[in-house]
């Protein structure tokens, strides 16, 4: 990826031969993408406490309205169902969407590095993060869709059946 960044026309002739311009530049505008993921992160963040709390206040309906079992056909539960299932299905492709942006940012965060004093970002801090295999938030957060989708899913089951 770092053939891809660098603009080959661009070095430090271009700031009027200066390299301490030409460092300065590299660091605004690392800073700029280190914000910029940043930001994505913090969209991840509020899209999945959305989705949490949407299907927190549905489980918590169907929890209220369970207790009334109106007397109307069992097969009209197969709707409501098939919607929180999509529902369901485009938070996990939207968390997947949030964590394969954030994969590349970083990559080219680290690619920036290459060009500072430092790399506080890629080789300590993943690096620390790849010895102790840790697993990434990303993933354990992707199962929460899938989690809720399972229990929409008992549900109608325990709800057709009974």
């Amino acid at each position: 990826m770092t053939e891809e960044l660098w603009t080959a026309e661009i070095g430090p002739a271009a700031y009027d031969g200066s390299a301490e311009k030409y460092q300065t530049a590299i660091l605004e505008q690392y800073k700029l993408y280190v914000e910029m993921a940043d930001r994505i992160s913090a969209r991840r963040a509020l899209a999945n406490t959305f989705f949490l709390t949407l299907n927190s206040a549905i489980f918590t309906s169907i929890g209220v309205f369970w207790t009334l079992r109106p007397d109307a056909a069992q097969g009209w539960l197969t709707l409501p169902f098939l919607a929180l299932v999509v529902q369901c299905a485009a938070w996990f492709w939207l968390l997947r969407s949030y964590r394969e942006l954030n994969k590349v940012k970083y990559r080219v965060i680290g690619d920036l590095e290459q060009r500072l004093p430092a790399s506080p970002f890629w080789r300590a801090e993943w690096g620390q993060h790849r010895v102790l295999r840790g697993t990434p938030l990303s993933a354990v957060e992707q199962v929460l869709p899938l989690f809720f989708a399972v229990l929409y899913a008992a549900g109608v089951l325990v709800a057709v059946t009974s």
